[in-house]
């Protein structure tokens, strides 16, 4: 019995062959949704024999049956057959359904295998546009029939399959290309990647499919998963923004923003308290659909410590700064004529807020260059940073080649936000480190583009000193310069940085007078002296270091002090 559902899933052509089959309905000039209703009318009047109940006697007669089908389908001499073992046998394929529809309620055994080839390839083709679905039907409405009548289950399953391996194949042919034909392209390309398959299991198991083989054909051509986590390392200074969360800038990049970027979660800042400044080092993950950074899955190190450990930390302004005690040896190896009388007449010690006062072309970038390198050979365990601010772009190349340090530039064709930005982060990463009880030292040049940078980006106040600097604009550069200091127990952040005198602005004399008495070393350069080509052009007398005593020893402190009362009768 055909349902509605079913009837309508079939081609004209098929439907025709199914109204062909009960020799009572008209098909000719007849449309699709008219014969569909007409095959289910004539199915209402006349239902299926084998929906009727049978006698022990017919089931008997029927058990017989069974055994002389099974006997021919062996290929054994059975009763009737006239036709020598030579001759091929021969089956004659009448219309499908012919079971369905015919009025007989009794039928031959070959009657029956005429009768249940069509019905085979019907449910074959049911099948196959189930299939196409990617579902299949359990429930076939020609099964409730067969599967009720116990005596008849076993015997038609092997005649089925007799039947399809008898069955000759121009017959079969011709009848899948008659419904083909009339089937869109993709669902007979579809069905012809799955015929073999079919075949297959037809011949081998009685038209039995399985349910899952729509699935498999759907993860044939699925892109492998493969998972990137916990690969990659990567390490980073964190920028906080205003919402919470914040991003691990590359160094490659100035701390600017850039693709090399980290995302931080506000969870994971917290859990951990990072602050702006801090580097973290940790196992980064690909972002997946949707997400436009790499985000940090694990965080490795904090500034070169256990996460654990650097919860705990002191901030940087509760911290005890007290002069510096040791000093910086500058004398030894990778040492130079310019180091070594830096070393005697203004040592640098750890934690020095030290000034190079210059005036234009005294070679203050070579002597800033000399100590950095002196430094780095003497004092691995310092964190050198030089930070150029409004400098040239080849002075920024050769520092970048000649110093063994982290180099950060920003260059005078770069907007003053950024100037500002950098030098604000720079500081920020350098409070982290001495909060870890690291020693750092940054080389500036020049606090005084430095100055107009932050006076350029600060908002009017109105109040204006002379030189066009407004008073509220020297506080941050101040804060900068300040934060130099050794700390009690541990750490030290010292600042060496560079000041321009005479250079015909009013605004870099401000700058300079404001920032005099704030450091406790200074540096003096001579412009005479360098007109003579006497390098370094340090002018001694004017050049010391505030408590000295605490950096050099006695007796090297007692011979300095008798060279300089003979160098302030020179002159």
């Amino acid at each position: 019995m055909f349902d509605i559902s079913a009837l309508k899933e079939m081609k004209l052509p098929e439907l025709q062959e199914i109204a062909k089959a009960t020799k009572k309905i008209k098909f000719a000039g007849v449309k699709k949704e008219e014969l569909i209703y007409k095959i289910l009318d004539f199915q209402a009047a006349n239902p299926q024999p084998g929906d009727q109940p049978v006698s022990q006697e017919n089931r008997d007669a029927d058990r017989n049956d069974s055994k002389q089908k099974r006997a021919r389908i062996g290929g054994s001499n059975r009763p009737g057959d006239t036709r020598s073992d030579a001759e091929p046998a021969r089956i004659i394929i009448e219309p499908r359904q012919n079971s369905l529809f015919s009025e007989e309620p009794g039928v031959s055994a070959e009657g029956e295998q005429t009768s249940q080839a069509p019905e085979h390839k019907e449910r074959r083709q049911n099948d196959r546009a189930n299939f196409k679905k990617g579902r299949f039907d359990k429930s076939n409405p020609a099964q409730p029939a067969r599967e009720n009548d116990d005596n008849r289950e076993v015997p038609e399953v092997k005649s089925e399959a007799a039947q399809a391996v008898e069955e000759p194949t121009a017959v079969r042919n011709s009848s899948e290309q008659i419904s083909n034909n009339d089937q869109p392209v993709d669902a007979q390309q579809n069905r012809q990647g799955q015929k073999p398959k079919h075949q297959h299991q037809n011949q081998g198991r009685g038209e039995r499919t399985e349910p899952n083989q729509g699935q498999q054909q759907g993860q044939e051509f699925r892109d492998a998963d493969f998972e990137f986590d916990g690969i990659i390392e990567s390490e980073g200074v964190l920028e906080m923004m205003p919402d919470g969360y914040g991003f691990l800038r590359s160094s490659d990049y100035n701390y600017l923003a850039s693709p090399d970027d980290i995302y931080l979660s506000t969870s994971q800042i917290r859990l951990f308290g990072l602050k702006t400044g801090d580097t973290v080092k940790g196992v980064v993950r690909p972002p997946k659909e949707g997400e436009k950074f790499f985000p940090l899955v694990r965080v490795l190190k904090i500034n070169g410590h256990d996460p654990q450990v650097v919860r705990d930390r002191i901030s940087f302004e509760h911290l005890t700064p007290i002069f510096p005690t040791e000093k910086f040896k500058l004398a030894e190896r990778h040492s130079t004529i310019s180091t070594r009388i830096i070393d005697l007449f203004s040592p640098i010690g750890k934690g020095q807020r030290g000034m190079i006062v210059a005036q234009p072309k005294t070679g203050k970038t070579m002597l800033l260059k000399d100590i950095a390198n002196a430094i780095a050979a003497n004092h691995p365990e310092v964190y050198l940073i030089v930070l150029l601010i409004d400098e040239r772009p080849e002075e920024v190349t050769d520092m970048q080649r000649s110093v063994r340090g982290e180099v950060i530039a920003s260059t005078f064709d770069r907007e003053p936000q950024e100037h500002v930005k950098i030098a604000n982060i720079v500081l920020e990463k350098a409070k982290r480190l001495v909060e870890c009880g690291h020693d750092v030292v940054i080389l500036l040049d020049s606090i005084t583009r430095l100055a107009r940078a932050y006076n350029t980006v600060q908002p009017a106040s109105g109040k204006v000193l002379s030189g066009g600097v407004d008073a509220n604009a020297l506080q941050k550069p101040k804060r900068f310069f300040g934060a130099a200091r050794n700390v009690e127990n541990g750490g030290s952040l010292s600042i060496i940085s560079t000041a321009l005198t005479e250079t015909g602005s009013k605004m870099d004399e401000v700058i300079f007078e404001e920032f005099k008495g704030t450091g406790n070393m200074e540096l003096q350069l001579d412009r005479k002296i360098a007109n003579k080509r006497i390098f370094p052009a340090i002018d001694l007398t004017s050049s010391s270091t505030r408590r000295d005593d605490l950096l050099l020893p006695k007796d090297t402190l007692q011979r300095m002090w008798i060279m300089r009362k003979y160098l302030s009768d020179m002159n």
